[in-house]
């Protein structure tokens, strides 16, 4: 079952068992050697979610986006050349506002993903939203506060966790995370909006074929659809 937004305003301290740490401790090993390969070929990424925050559970995914990447080959190359398997690939656009993305997936837990469009601030800051290390963090062992799809915040402590809404207190929560006002207003509403109406679908999405880059298929898209070749130009 999805986690659903909540507006609890009283604050819970959550302590971690040794099984949590255990399985936080292999989840980012695995996105720090997906991470450390991206790195080799000179590619800045991190990880973002519960991975960066520290609050994992047996539904947790690894979530790599990557920085700016010079191209979709480059970021293949660098999987393929560190022997991680690249099993499918999907072009996906939120919404006409939103900027279209790669994700590759590695396995039904990981996913590499990267803007090929330039994103709005609103956008990149989602991510720092959510919570999100590098790699010199992940070795590092440093968690970061977030806000998980409940729209709590998670602010770690050396034996788990403390985790209060944001709802009422967006102000707060924007200056906690460091983003800005409407990041945090922007995440509510969709947070909210897919709480009353159910999992939103999504503008486009289109599953690559073997032969196909992404950089090819984004080209096609924009020459048949006026919304994407205006995101594209924006």
């Amino acid at each position: 079952m999805a986690a659903k937004p909540q507006s609890r305003f009283d604050t819970v301290e959550v302590t971690y068992s040794s099984e949590r740490w255990s399985q936080l401790t292999q989840l980012r090993h695995k996105a720090q050697d997906v991470i450390a390969a991206l790195h080799m070929r000179h590619m800045q990424a991190i990880v973002h979610g519960s991975i960066a925050r520290g609050d994992v559970n047996k539904d947790s995914d690894i979530d790599v986006f990557v920085l700016n990447p010079p191209s979709s080959f480059q970021v293949e190359t660098a999987l393929q050349q560190a022997n991680i398997t690249i099993s499918n690939r999907t072009l996906i656009q939120a919404t006409p506002a939103y900027a279209m993305k790669a994700y590759i997936e590695v396995d039904p837990t990981t996913t590499v993903s990267f803007p090929l469009m330039e994103l709005r601030r609103v956008e990149r800051q989602f991510y720092r939203f959510s919570g999100e290390v590098n790699l010199t963090q992940l070795k590092q062992n440093t968690r970061v506060a977030g806000v998980d799809k409940r729209l709590m915040l998670i602010e770690p402590t050396q034996t788990g966790h403390i985790e209060s809404s944001i709802v009422g207190g967006e102000e707060q929560a924007a200056k906690t995370l460091r983003v800005a006002v409407e990041t945090v207003l922007d995440r509510v509403h969709a947070l909210k909006k897919r709480d009353a109406v159910g999992r939103t679908g999504v503008f486009i999405k289109k599953e690559l074929t073997p032969d196909e880059t992404f950089e090819l298929a984004l080209k096609h898209l924009a020459d048949e659809n006026p919304a994407v070749r205006r995101r594209q130009n924006r």
